[in-house]
């Protein structure tokens, strides 16, 4: 059967959600017997770790210090640019926006430059989060979310996290090229990095790490700004907040721990094997960084899930579909072209049950077209920031305790899976919607 092609296996019959809660207790205690598997692998890996250098406390003031002395408009030196200047700007304004146009051109650019500059560690980490917004946004039209979420939901949802996705992008990937010239002494990074919009926070992390290439400080800080550059322009903005970050259903969301970070590795013995963390609350700038600082110490710091994960991502092109890492439990068919008008049960700790199709889970390209992005609101979240009060977040480099969560991941779509039985056999589920009814 081709990949694309509609699963035509009906899923299991006459089992109700009753019946899949009544075995609840049993799925808590598996579930804690694999998380207890979890801490075990973890531990074993923790052993390997490799420290994540943080920068002395000279090193801090003296970036404090040059943060407080650049808090001053954006754009300002603009006109001081020469003719063959803004002709490079303006190059990477260009390169910038044709790879801006969906998820799955912003990953594949991640990758290309970090293979191309792989002291920037930050590219690979982009590249691995930007794999799971792509597998959220297409899960928006996958197998389970559409009967749960109205298509004016799924759709909010979608529009936060493309701007989400498509901002940081718009930010960082002028910074990675410029980077790039800059290293080959073709252009004054420090000098040019306000004529692409670029927070003056960068300019003084950008000019030590061309001295100095130091990876650690260079990822936190791209990870700080990378956060602020969305705090205003997303996670606050009223349209976002109001219709989809503090809706009862991404609040849900949370609460059952679908926010989850994974990052496919290889390990002996198991058909899918996934590090990674869960992030309980979207909505906290802190919590969003230190998010990321943590990822990037698993990422890095853990050599088997650092090699596992890049040769993943070398050899498996990111499409947005679920099956790029699981095509054992997902197909590559759209949601609208489904044949069972209820759901059936058809999971059970990360296997299908006997004679259960995948679950549906379509391609970037299937699920959403690709849009015009809106630029970016002007403005220097710096000006308005305590440099001080950064400082703090360059002073450690944590590593999860635990971290190997495919258990985690396998609990959660099972929890989903409930939901969705449980919605449709009490009539709650939404009016059917396709991926054409966009």
């Amino acid at each position: 059967m081709g990949d694309r092609e509609v699963e035509r296996r009906q899923p299991p019959s006459g089992r109700s959600w009753w019946s899949r809660l009544a075995r609840w207790p049993e799925e808590l205690y598996r579930y804690w017997r694999g998380k207890r598997s979890g801490w075990r692998s973890s531990a074993r890996l923790r052993r390997t770790a490799q420290p994540m250098p943080t920068p002395t406390r000279s090193e801090l003031r003296a970036l404090v210090a040059a943060w407080r002395s650049k808090r001053q408009p954006v754009r300002s030196t603009l006109s001081r640019l020469s003719r063959e200047e803004e002709s490079l700007l303006a190059d990477i304004r260009w390169r910038t926006a044709q790879a801006n146009r969906s998820n799955v051109m912003r990953t594949a650019a991640y990758l290309d430059f970090y293979r191309r500059c792989p002291e920037v560690h930050w590219a690979l980490l982009a590249h691995m989060v930007s794999r799971n917004g792509g597998w959220n946004m297409t899960d928006l039209q996958g197998e389970l979310l559409p009967r749960l979420l109205t298509e004016q939901q799924r759709q909010q949802t979608y529009q936060m996290l493309e701007r989400a996705n498509g901002l940081i992008f718009g930010d960082a990937y002028p910074q990675l090229l410029l980077y790039e010239l800059a290293s080959q002494d073709r252009c004054d990074l420090q000098r040019l990095l306000p004529g692409l919009g670029v927070s003056h926070f960068m300019a003084p992390v950008w000019s030590r790490f061309l001295e100095q290439r130091c990876s650690a400080l260079l990822t936190t800080a791209l990870i700080v700004n990378e956060q602020h550059v969305i705090e205003l322009r997303v996670v606050n903005h009223p349209y976002y907040r109001t219709r989809v970050l503090d809706a009862f259903y991404f609040e849900l969301q949370a609460a059952l721990q679908f926010n989850q970070v994974v990052f496919p590795y290889s390990d002996e013995g198991e058909p899918l094997a996934l590090a990674g963390l869960v992030l309980e609350d979207f909505t906290n700038i802190h919590e969003r960084i230190e998010f990321g600082k943590r990822l990037y110490a698993l990422l890095f710091g853990i050599p088997e899930v650092a090699s596992g994960t890049l040769a993943f991502a070398c050899r498996v092109a990111h499409s947005g579909s679920r099956a790029d890492y699981a095509p054992y439990l997902f197909c590559r068919a759209a949601y609208g072209d489904r044949e069972e008008a209820r759901y059936g049960e058809r999971l059970h700790a990360l296997r299908l049950l006997e004679g259960a199709g995948r679950l549906r889970s379509p391609e970037l390209a299937q699920a959403w077209p690709e849009r015009p992005l809106a630029p970016a609101e002007p403005g220097d979240w710096l000006s308005a920031a305590r440099p001080g009060e950064l400082a703090r977040y360059f002073r450690r480099l944590p590593l999860p305790r635990s971290f190997v969560m495919t258990n985690e991941y396998g609990f959660a779509l099972d929890k989903l899976e409930l939901a969705v039985l449980a919605a449709e056999q009490m009539g709650m589920a939404p009016p059917g919607g396709t991926a054409d009814d966009r």
